[in-house]
């Protein structure tokens, strides 16, 4: 035991550098997200996140973004418990057959108006699982899908990338839409 501590200690880190906390890059892509988000919404964006049947590579990856890298709270953005409290939709995973009513039941319940994001290639088209007798398919399958962001798992800057285009792009997010005939045509 001593032994393999010693080897690793001798090694050193095999983890991978990051970039520094004073990423230009990533700096101007998080004033400009919450300048936006202020501007549109008149307050922070609330976004509720939901695993649909993910291999939880993209929950990671959200997970990053409360990192002292990006740290979304000082910004006022901020990931909610509740889908009533939330703006945004972001559903990672192809959509299950058991996840299916939990997800239209998370749509319902969350106040109009309202943006779904599909998150990683599996929300977008079920990706590895599409043809499993388990997956209903991608979120738009169940859904009306305003965003998505590809990737597997997509960068954190590139989910803010994302964000930052939803709250800029023309138009409100469709209010009234009906979830429970949404996605339908699917058993």
């Amino acid at each position: 035991m001593f032994g393999i501590i010693a080897r690793n200690l001798l090694k050193g880190s095999r983890s991978e550098a990051v970039s520094e906390p004073g990423d230009r890059a990533v700096q101007d892509l998080l004033a400009k997200l919450h300048a936006a988000a202020r501007r549109r919404l008149g307050r922070s964006l609330a976004i509720r996140q939901v695993d649909a049947g993910s291999c939880n590579a993209c929950e990671l990856e959200i997970q990053a973004l409360s990192n002292p890298l990006y740290d979304l709270e000082r910004l006022g953005l901020s990931f909610v418990a509740s889908p009533r409290h939330a703006d945004v939709l972001l559903v990672t995973g192809p959509v299950t057959a058991n996840m299916r009513e939990g997800l239209l039941k998370t749509w319902e319940a969350t106040p109009d108006p309202k943006w779904v994001v599909a998150l990683g290639q599996c929300a977008i088209d079920g990706h590895l699982f599409a043809d499993s007798y388990a997956v209903v398919g991608g979120v738009s399958q169940v859904l009306p899908v305003d965003l998505v962001i590809p990737g597997c798992p997509p960068r954190p800057a590139d989910i803010l990338a994302g964000l930052l285009a939803l709250i800029e792009a023309e138009g409100r997010p469709q209010a009234g839409v009906a979830a429970s005939t949404a996605g339908a045509d699917k058993g």
